[in-house]
């Protein structure tokens, strides 16, 4: 396995503004500081994966067609600010379903790490919820939690323990920059 690093993104409060079971194109609107942070990290080199629960489906709320057309759209914002996904994958199902794929199962981040060829522990997970931050501890990989979203109500949470919090996005980009940094000057040689 590659031991490249990859950026798992949740969906919804993490990179577009949290509707309940949005599943209109019109509905999608990007977090302030979404699309800067994400050429950030594109810009670096990172593939940037999207895993998100999507029990709507499953609910008959609405269907695959409409989500596709709600990532076409994600798409196409992110296209206009300079950012390409290397992948959107969900889950379809309700929580009492108990599927492998549901977030915080780790399933679809081992499909995307086999199509995409990156570590999945290597991989940073950033979200807004518990799940994000669970997800991240079954994989053995870091997670920031992002206070856009739900996620300024779970920053102040006991139980929920990511390994970073931050305001949002551009900040989370700011923080993995900082990681290579430091990995970077730890591997220099100290002058003699």
């Amino acid at each position: 396995m590659s031991q490249r690093r990859a950026i798992i993104l949740d969906r919804d409060g993490t990179i577009i503004v949290e509707r309940h079971y949005l599943s209109r194109p019109e509905q999608v609107e990007l977090l302030p500081g979404a699309a800067a942070g994400l050429r950030r990290l594109r810009n670096r080199g990172y593939p940037l994966v999207v895993v998100t629960n999507q029990s709507g489906i499953g609910r008959q709320y609405y269907t695959e067609a409409d989500l596709a057309r709600v990532h076409e759209r994600l798409c196409h914002l992110l296209a206009a600010a300079g950012v390409e996904l290397d992948g959107i994958y969900h889950c379809p199902h309700r929580p009492e379903q108990r599927c492998k794929c549901r977030k915080p199962q780790t399933a679809l981040v081992e499909q995307a790490s086999a199509e995409l060829s990156f570590d999945s522990a290597a991989a940073i997970v950033i979200g807004d919820k518990p799940c994000d931050i669970e997800l991240a501890r079954a994989l053995g990989a870091r997670s920031i939690l992002v206070r856009t979203g739900y996620g300024a109500t779970f920053a102040s949470d006991p139980a929920v323990t990511p390994d970073f919090i931050v305001d949002d996005l551009t900040a989370a980009a700011e923080l993995i920059e900082s990681f290579v940094e430091d990995a970077v000057s730890a591997s220099r040689p100290t002058p003699s």
